[in-house]
């Protein structure tokens, strides 16, 4: 069974940059779809962004689009998040999953999730 852990969150001010990781251990995640997700408080968890197992497809919700880019590294077995131009709404626990190839806003199937990393903007 794969493990993910998430790295890479913090406190930046609106505008900023971070870039969250995620990296795998256990299995390699060379043949998994990625995700990532997030969740603020009171809400429900929703899709961010998606990578297929080959990093040829990538995935976006609406509200990030043009801002933040997911990538992987397959040999590394970490999957990336780079997140620009940040915003106060932009503010949750952000978490990574394995999922479906074609994981997208609409329709995503999550295998295993990381523990999640805080990642808060301030405006």
């Amino acid at each position: 069974q794969v493990q993910l852990v998430e790295s890479g969150g913090g406190l930046v001010q609106a505008g900023g940059s971070l870039s969250l990781s995620c990296a795998a251990s256990g299995r390699s995640l060379s043949s998994d779809g990625v995700g990532w997700f997030r969740q603020a408080p009171g809400k429900e968890r929703e899709f961010v962004a998606a990578i297929s197992w080959s990093g040829g497809s990538t995935y976006y919700a609406d509200s990030v689009k043009g801002r933040f880019t997911v990538s992987r590294d397959n040999a590394k077995n970490t999957v990336y998040l780079q997140m620009n131009s940040l915003e106060p709404e932009d503010t949750a626990v952000y978490y990574c999953g394995t999922t479906n190839e074609g994981c997208s806003a609409s329709s995503c199937l999550i295998g295993s999730w990381g523990q999640g990393t805080q990642v808060t903007v301030s405006s």
